[in-house]
């Protein structure tokens, strides 16, 4: 971790915590790591999975272990094929599903392979169905002293109640600008010359992405932001009565749903600091937001990022962007100032 700690030094004081815990015998058998998406929360869980199989940690960092690096359960980690470390992710249907939560469970109590304990990596614990929540809550209820759970969640993202007080919450911060711009522009130096982004595409990629690096990564380097700039600009002329909103809310269909919810929960948030008198993130749609911070209550703009919240637990049952999404613009359209009567 101490090389991801330089790359990535907003992971530090997680990091930190897991590595005193341990020190000190206090590592719960299940955390709950929350951060923003992009923000580097699987690279964090793969790092600590390797400190927590490593045969001779080191006591390098302040006194804290740190993994050695060179014994055998280091070079499996690295080779990325150590039998003791398990992720299970969102599949297809962007669910974790209960198949890979019993799966979890049987590798949960099966004696480990070739290292001393097992780690479960759960990416992410917010995009269980809710059979997969339940098969996850028994594994909870009933921990083993040689297997240790690492549940990431997005922020804003619901995990059930009953999975959440099992476990000990770690949140991982998202960068200062600085850190995120200059952790972006040392990932795409070392992208090929004919596929490196241009200076004001990262710039504007990581405004988009909220300052979170890895998402800001995804967006410079993929074809995110002319999907972007097609619905941000039906978007636009929804507001102005131009397009109706279904042919609006298909310009955000090729988006997909989670992307589709980000954006309009960035905007929403923008108001606010608009209605606060701050500063936007997404300086496209400044004079947008402004005039609607002019006309509008600051409630108005809580209300709507609480609307994305709800979009976005419907998204559990695999709700359609294209749906959602007319639903969002209706929302906003209400905010547009009424025209007045003539007589």
């Amino acid at each position: 971790m101490t090389d991801l700690a330089k790359d990535m030094p907003w992971l530090h004081r997680a990091w930190s915590a897991v590595q005193h815990r341990l020190a000190q015998g206090r590592l719960p058998h299940a955390l709950l790591v929350v951060g923003e998406r992009g923000v580097g929360k699987r690279a964090w869980a793969e790092a600590v999975a390797g400190l927590l199989l490593c045969d001779q940690p080191e006591g390098r960092e302040e006194g804290a272990p740190v993994s050695c690096g060179h014994c055998r359960q280091c070079q499996l980690v690295a080779a990325g094929s150590h039998p003791d470390v398990r992720v299970y992710a969102p599949e297809k249907s962007r669910m974790v599903k209960v198949d890979q939560i019993r799966a979890l469970s049987s590798f949960a109590v099966a004696s480990p392979q070739v290292a001393r304990r097992k780690v479960a990596i759960v990416d992410r614990a917010d995009q269980l169905n809710i059979n997969a929540a339940n098969a996850l809550l028994k594994t909870l209820e009933e921990p083993l002293p040689d297997v240790t759970l690492l549940l990431l969640q997005e922020s804003g993202r619901p995990v059930l109640p009953t999975i959440r007080s099992r476990c000990q919450a770690l949140a991982i911060p998202l960068p200062n600008p600085d850190d995120a711009g200059r952790w972006l522009a040392v990932r795409a130096s070392e992208l090929p010359e004919n596929e490196r982004p241009s200076a004001e595409t990262l710039v504007k990629s990581l405004a988009i992405a909220g300052n979170a690096p890895r998402l800001a990564l995804e967006y410079a380097t993929g074809d995110f932001l002319p999907r972007r700039e097609e619905a941000f600009d039906a978007f636009r002329q929804f507001m102005k009565g131009q397009m109706p909103v279904g042919e609006a809310a298909r310009r955000f269909k090729t988006l997909g749903l989670d992307d589709t919810l980000l954006l309009f929960e960035n905007w929403a948030a923008d108001l606010a600091r608009c209605s606060a008198g701050g500063v936007v993130q997404d300086t496209e749609a400044e004079d947008m937001l402004a005039y609607l911070a002019r006309s509008n209550p600051p409630w108005r703009a809580h209300q709507l990022v609480d609307r994305v919240r709800e979009s976005r637990s419907a998204g559990v049952y695999n709700a359609s962007p294209e749906l959602e999404a007319s639903q969002l613009l209706l929302a906003w359209r209400e905010l547009m100032p009424r025209k007045r009567k003539t007589t």
